[in-house]
């Protein structure tokens, strides 16, 4: 697969945005993608508290937003489109979160993945995110994508815990 020509059909002008531009020049980051056929939820060791849930989230947009905010301000605009959100929770309380994204296809396959990913502070270090993505990559699979894709990252070791690879590297210049 030609992994330029792809981010590049999903992102074209990426490069030209003001936001990509004034990225420091020493700063990179990873695209990852993970081939569905093969993946198996059970492949990794994924541990966090017993008392977590997991799931699609379907409620209200107020305490989605307030433990996005804990993590990243600015993510809260991702949410609550076309997207579902699939959280963490402890009880009541979204803990983790992330979006289930439909990124189109390309040449025939089906591409989603997991973007805006985020643990709230209190959280963290418990394996809980770790075990959220592995289940959100789950759901992609049972919904019938056939790459799961990580776009964006600078956290590319913790998602290669998982099994994504790690396609492409890009700073505020294009591709590395």
């Amino acid at each position: 697969m030609d992994y330029k020509d792809l981010f590049l059909s999903m992102h074209p002008d990426f490069f030209k945005t003001e936001r990509i531009r004034n990225i420091p020049a020493d700063d990179s980051y990873a695209e990852m993608v993970m081939d569905l056929k093969d993946f198996s939820v059970d492949a990794v060791k994924t541990e966090c508290p017993d008392y977590i849930t997991f799931g699609i989230y379907d409620g209200p947009m107020e305490p989605l937003l307030k433990a996005i905010d804990e993590v990243d301000d600015d993510w809260g605009q991702y949410y609550g489109k076309k997207n579902p959100a699939f959280c963490a929770f402890d009880r009541d309380r979204i803990v983790s979160f992330c979006l289930i994204e439909d990124m189109g296809t390309y040449n025939g396959l089906k591409i989603g993945g997991p973007g805006c990913v985020g643990t709230v502070p209190e959280y963290r270090k418990l394996g809980i995110g770790l075990k959220m993505v592995n289940l959100a990559t789950l759901d992609l699979q049972r919904r019938g994508y056939d790459i799961s894709y990580i776009h964006y990252t600078h956290v590319d070791r913790w998602y290669a815990k998982l099994g994504y690879k790690t396609v492409l590297r890009w700073g505020c210049n294009g591709f590395i």
